[in-house]
């Protein structure tokens, strides 16, 4: 039987959400700092509120859920689209370098800090270590443009190598996320050697699946942008939005995530500069359902983690910090001049969007892939650098 109160209440709570997300929008963007981190607290708050006063029955957070998982399609099909993988291609020995310094000096030192001085299983520190590797360049892009650095040298090395961090952080999720049940629940069998099975047949159904987004993206692209042309901008927005998901209902059923059929079904249409442009069709679903899965991030902190999460974030901030500063900074040096080289580090620190997807889908295989502690201690790192970072990074450009 339908609980009409309940329902009655979720609906007042989705329109105080919806109304609190817009000034946190406007207040954050005052600031300086990302509205990210005022959708976050917000989340957290309400889940200190349903914890004292519990006002939210099993239905409505169903539908909290709902929305958080249209929010991370909306966000990741964005990702997929804003990416330019030919534009990459020209530009990798410049990028590349900078790139595999972040990553690996971001992700193993994540790994073995939740192996050796954590005491984490093997899962849960892959995820950490994938999550350490992802970038945020949103947060500091904005920096950028008000100093006129944006379209400098510096300013493409930056984006180039923060959209190289965004498709490998995508991958090593993906790849991640196949193995990662394997290697829990494995029995008789070495972890080298489940991986690699694992890892072989990942490769075989992401091909397949690369192959279907070929064809899509070689033949019916076109077809498709052309057809948004004679559409009015709500309705081009929903045609883009139900081929993004038809595509990630692909990935699903192959075994892949919705998150990553999302970032799949952007790259299709980032070829061309026509879809692009039509990106601005679906801002408003951007800005309604975006907010939701950071909301969710929130309520999903659990207050009685905090503590250890304190500890856990605060040795992880380190890793965070010190990896991208010195994994990107010092390879940039080949390109650019030392002040030069220590903003493009500096501005690679934020971990937002793509960290916390990869914590939440970790999230949602269980306490064995991401215990509750753990993912608050990513989501502290993740309020932490997107609101310091900012600053830091504004403070720099002025001086240079």
């Amino acid at each position: 039987m339908v609980d009409n109160h309940s329902i009655h209440v979720f609906e007042l709570v989705v329109g105080l959400l919806i109304v609190a997300a817009m000034f946190l929008r406007v207040w954050f963007g005052r600031l300086g700092a990302p509205s990210l981190v005022g959708f976050i607290l917000l989340g957290f708050v309400v889940r200190l509120i349903d914890n004292a006063v519990p006002f939210l029955s099993s239905a409505s957070l169903n539908i909290l859920e709902f929305l958080a998982g249209i929010g991370i399609f909306v966000l990741l099909f964005r990702v997929g689209l804003d990416s330019n993988l030919h534009g990459l291609i020209s530009k990798l020995p410049r990028a590349a370098p900078i790139w595999i310094g972040n990553v690996v000096l971001s992700g193993l030192p994540a790994y073995l800090l939740c192996t050796w001085g954590l005491g984490l299983a093997l899962v849960p520190s892959m995820f950490v270590s994938v999550a350490m590797t992802a970038t945020s360049i949103a947060v500091s892009t904005e920096m950028w443009r008000e100093a006129g650095a944006l379209d400098s040298a510096d300013g493409e090395t930056l984006i180039d190598v923060a959209e190289l961090d965004d498709l490998s952080g995508v991958a090593l999720m993906t790849l991640a996320l196949a193995v990662a049940p394997a290697l829990h629940f494995a029995s008789g069998k070495s972890a080298l050697t489940l991986a690699s099975e694992v890892s072989l047949l990942f490769i075989v159904k992401a091909a397949f699946f690369g192959a279907i987004c070929l064809l899509v993206a070689r033949f019916g692209e076109r077809r498709i942008v052309a057809m948004l042309r004679g559409a009015d901008e709500p309705g081009s927005a929903l045609v883009l939005i139900g081929v993004g998901l038809i595509i990630a209902a692909i990935a699903s059923l192959l075994g892949f995530s919705i998150a990553i059929g999302a970032f799949f079904a952007g790259l299709i249409f980032s070829r061309d500069p026509e879809a692009v442009r039509l990106e601005t069709a679906f801002v408003s679903l951007r800005v309604f359902f975006v907010p939701f899965f950071f909301i969710a991030i929130g309520f999903r902190i659990e207050p009685q983690s905090l503590g250890l999460a304190l500890e856990i974030g605060g040795l992880l901030l380190i890793v965070a910090v010190t990896g991208k500063v010195v994994g990107a900074g010092v390879p940039a040096l080949m390109t650019t001049s030392g002040a030069g080289a220590l903003v493009i580090g500096v501005s690679m620190v934020p971990r937002a969007e793509i960290a916390m997807v990869i914590g939440q889908q970790a999230r949602e295989l269980g306490d064995w892939a991401m215990p509750p502690e753990v993912f608050s201690g990513i989501a502290l790192v993740s309020l932490v650098t997107c609101l310091v970072t900012p600053f830091v990074v504004r403070a720099l450009l002025k001086k240079r």
